[in-house]
């Protein structure tokens, strides 16, 4: 079943209008979708692989925009749109610690979280709830994401087709790492912060 899963992946990765997906999932990732963009960006990157720093691109912009949209739900729409996100991932505690902690270390939060499997919905909303500085969290989030996505869109570029081997070889022991690292994430929000 996981290989059926991922040659109807990599043909739709392929797809003309597979660009403008992976804008909107990076673009809602940012600010409210569990779904992590790398679920798109790394079958676009090995279906063509010319087109990497394109797909890297559009993430980055997408993840920014996105971004932007979570921390104004965290600065305008805390008290009813930003609470009601927060809840759904049951951080309500945590959330109150990582907000507080934005006065002495908000840009290492949005710099170290950026690069990591923790969502980075939490990290644009609580930017917005604790007012940061948002021409920092602005810069802060293109350094982060551009860096996330550009990494991962480099990786697949240079190793190529023996990437792309090894990825069709071992797909449930890495769809496995991905689900264990996804939840990972959330997982370590609600225990760590």
């Amino acid at each position: 079943m996981m290989e059926r899963i991922y040659k109807w992946t990599m043909q739709k990765a392929a797809h003309e209008k597979a660009p403008h997906a992976l804008f909107w999932i990076s673009f809602a990732e940012s600010s409210f979708f569990p779904i992590p963009p790398d679920v798109m960006l790394i079958p676009m990157v090995l279906a063509k692989r010319a087109k990497a720093w394109f797909f890297a691109t559009i993430c980055t912009i997408g993840s920014v925009l996105g971004g932007i949209l979570g921390y104004a739900i965290g600065y305008f729409l805390y008290e009813t749109l930003g609470q009601w996100v927060i809840q759904v991932y049951g951080l309500q505690t945590q959330f109150e610690a990582y907000r507080a902690a934005y006065n002495d270390w908000g840009l290492w939060i949005i710099l170290i979280k950026g690069l990591t499997p923790i969502p980075y919905k939490i990290v644009t909303i609580a930017s917005g709830a604790a007012a940061f500085d948002f021409w920092v969290f602005l810069a802060a989030s293109v350094v982060t994401r551009g860096g996330r996505f550009f990494l991962v869109a480099g990786l697949l570029y240079w190793l190529g087709e023996p990437i792309r081997e090894f990825i069709e070889k071992r797909l449930t022991l890495l769809t496995t790492l991905f689900v264990v690292a996804l939840v990972g994430g959330f997982v370590a929000i609600k225990y760590l912060f």
